[in-house]
């Protein structure tokens, strides 16, 4: 199926308060537009270089997320325009980012990516780190950045029960910091978890950001 036929079939799934990140990475720029002019606005990267390229090239209009590991040297070409940072994952990358904002005097939306696979290989706080943040008054002491929720991704693995539960623990710390710490803050609304294979559970859990590649624009061009 196309791009088009692609989204239409998603699209049905996907409730009017969920927001679609289509992730972009890999695929081409007239991939990417197939997708824009079917109305979609929210596109997902993970490589610096790549997303700095297709932002000069690509529509103004286009909200850029930056869904990637993100490195403390390479911050400070995104923070300029990028919408959204998904996948913040110490403290060091969120003094950095507070710094190159601070530079330009603006303020850069980013979500903490919370651990909650059981594999080693991914990123992320742990919940008691993120409850430290809070609870210690880092996070309201970095005024150029507006934290709008949590992000985390499951266990690459076909046992849907696993990822549910995972899925549920990132909802139930998202709770807790929401009633504990962010009672007042209207910003902090935003649980980014599903992907192409596993966004249905992820909506039924409370997610409001699916990031899904390879569902819309088939298999990557690496």
């Amino acid at each position: 199926m196309s791009v088009v036929q692609n989204l239409a079939s998603i699209r049905k799934d996907i409730p009017s308060w969920v927001k679609l990140v289509c992730v972009s990475k890999f695929h081409p720029e007239s991939t990417i537009m197939e997708a824009y002019n079917a109305g979609e606005r929210i596109f997902g990267e993970s490589r610096v270089q790549e997303l700095m390229e297709k932002q000069e090239r690509l529509p103004n209009d286009i909200n850029w997320h930056f869904i990637g590991h993100l490195q403390t040297n390479k911050v400070k070409y995104l923070v300029p325009f990028v919408e959204l940072i998904h996948g913040v994952d110490s403290l060091k990358l969120l003094l950095e980012i507070n710094k190159q904002a601070e530079k330009i005097n603006r303020v850069v939306n980013c979500l903490l990516q919370v651990h909650i696979a059981t594999e080693e290989t991914k990123f992320g706080f742990s919940p008691e780190e993120i409850l430290a943040l809070y609870q210690s008054g880092t996070i309201s002491n970095l005024s150029n950045i507006r934290i709008c929720g949590l992000m985390g991704m499951a266990t690459f693995t076909d046992n849907h029960q696993q990822v549910r539960k995972e899925f549920q623990s990132l909802k139930a710390l998202f709770d807790t910091i929401k009633r504990t710490y962010c009672a007042e803050n209207d910003c902090f609304t935003e649980i980014s978890m599903g992907m192409s294979d596993d966004f249905q559970i992820a909506i039924e859990e409370g997610g409001t950001l699916v990031r899904i590649g390879s569902s819309i624009f088939g298999q990557r061009e690496y």
